[in-house]
Formats: C-alpha cells, sequence, structure tokens
C-alpha cells in the first residue's frame, strides 16, 4: 500500500478490537455480507456487553474494510488460520490489515513509533500523535480539515490501537512505553506470500512497504527470508540488490496446510 489515501476517522469505530475480530471470525461464513455478520453477531449472544449500535460500528467500519477487502479476502484465510497461529502471530497479522485500512495509522508507525524506536527513545506520548495529526492536517492528508477536538480524539487513537497490538504500553496513559517488539517468522512468511499471490515480483515484494511496518529494513528481511528457507517455505537467493524466491508454494491453500503443520 503506497499510502497516499486521505486520512479518515475510522479507528474511532475500533482500535485493534482483537478479541471481537476472533469472535466475528468464528460467525462469518464464507460468502457472508457484513449485513449478516451483523445480524449473526447480534443474535449470536457473544456479545453480551455491546450496544446493537456499536456492534453494527465493529462490523461495518472496523471488521468489513479491514478484513473483507476482496469478496472474502482476508477473512477467508484468516478463519482457517485463527487457531493455527498464536497471539501474537495472530494479532501481527491483525496489525497488518488494520494498517492497510486506516493510512494514519501506518504512517504513523512508520514515521513516529519505528523512528523513535530506532533513536532509542522509550516512549511515546499523545503530543507525539497530535504533532503527527496536526501536521497532516495541514499538509491536506485528511478528507475535511479536522477541528482541535478531533485532533485531539485521533492521536489519542493512534496510541490506542499501537497499544492493542503490542506496540505501545496498555492502560489509559497520555505516555505510553515503547514495548519490545518483534515480528514472528511465520507473519512473514504469510506477508511474503501474500504480496508474491498479489502479483509482486520477488524484488517488489523484498521492497514493499508493509515491511515497514514490522521495522524491517531491506537488509533485515533478506536475513529472515533465508532463515525461513531453512524451514521450507521458500528458497532465497541473492546477488548485489537482485534477488531471487523459489515459492513452494502455489496457492493460499498449500500456504496455510504448510502453515498449519
Amino acid at each position: 500500500m503506497a499510502n497516499d489515501e486521505l486520512y479518515t476517522t475510522q479507528l474511532g469505530a475500533g482500535l485493534g478490537v482483537i478479541d471481537e475480530t476472533r469472535v466475528l471470525l468464528d460467525l462469518w461464513q464464507p460468502g457472508m455480507k457484513p449485513s449478516a455478520l451483523f445480524q449473526a453477531a447480534l443474535d449470536s449472544g457473544d456479545f453480551p456487553n455491546v450496544t446493537a449500535r456499536r456492534l453494527r460500528n465493529i462490523v461495518a467500519e472496523c471488521f468489513a474494510p479491514r478484513y473483507l477487502v476482496k469478496d472474502d479476502y482476508p477473512a477467508a484465510i484468516l478463519k482457517e488460520l485463527v487457531n493455527s497461529l498464536s497471539s501474537t502471530e495472530l494479532t501481527q497479522l491483525f496489525f497488518l490489515f488494520t494498517s492497510r485500512a486506516n493510512a494514519i495509522l501506518a504512517d504513523f508507525v512508520k514515521q513516529v513509533y519505528w523512528m523513535k524506536y530506532a533513536g532509542g527513545q522509550d516512549a511515546i506520548s499523545t503530543d507525539n500523535a497530535k504533532d503527527f495529526v496536526v501536521q497532516a492536517n495541514q499538509n491536506g492528508k485528511t478528507i475535511r480539515y479536522w477541528s482541535d477536538s478531533m485532533i485531539k480524539r485521533v492521536s489519542s487513537y493512534l496510541t490506542g490501537c499501537c497499544a492493542d497490538f503490542g506496540l505501545l504500553e496498555k492502560g489509559r496513559k497520555s505516555v505510553r512505553k515503547i514495548m519490545p517488539f518483534r515480528v514472528q517468522q511465520r507473519t512473514i512468511a504469510f506477508l511474503a506470500y501474500d504480496l508474491h499471490f498479489a502479483g509482486f515480483g520477488d524484488n517488489a515484494v523484498i521492497s514493499h512497504p508493509d515491511w515497514e511496518l514490522f521495522g524491517l529494513q531491506k537488509e533485515d528481511l533478506r536475513e529472515e527470508m533465508k532463515r525461513l528457507s531453512l524451514k521450507g517455505f521458500f528458497m532465497v537467493q541473492s546477488a548485489g540488490d537482485v534477488i531471487s524466491i523459489g515459492w513452494h508454494y502455489k496457492n493460499w491453500e498449500a500456504l496455510m496446510d504448510g502453515i498449519t503443520q
């Protein structure tokens, strides 16, 4: 994702909503549209403390834009993997698709979180997030010019969402500690194949901006993928800046079998 989309306030409908997403993936069936999923969730009794209005927002504004991107993708894949991945792996995939659906989160993570992480800083404040949002507002990155109150709310959405996905300390705090973060190997394998199946060539896969969400530079990624080659996910050969990848799995079904073994 090039992240040239305009920023929205969509994160306000729900931040990471990790537990809710797991339940919705369980309830969702292939071909099911958001309206049908909302009704199934309402009828299930699995959301006793959530109002119907909020549940509708979670389905329409969080689940659908993140996990029903193109027909049943990626919901159908995640539904098959949800019980085979660790909590950390699953959370990292939710983070990936939430960032793709919310350009403001993706850019905040790349431009603020990882810059501070790499610089050895140990915390990010709501004021740091506010500075980012104010700059975006002034640069015309938002759909419309946001008020001060909206800027404040969106700033808290960003830090809260990062906390949900394990990048920052949890809790209602104006300053949150930066948490130790390491992308999992099966997360890397999933993303590499996701890009490959989307039609990207080998060098475009390695250079894709999605890797920046996990703090991976091209050289780091090459080393990680070489380690994954030892586990049979692919074969990696590189000469200078050119990389060649032998893809072991030819479709999602074969990859999911490989991941769950």
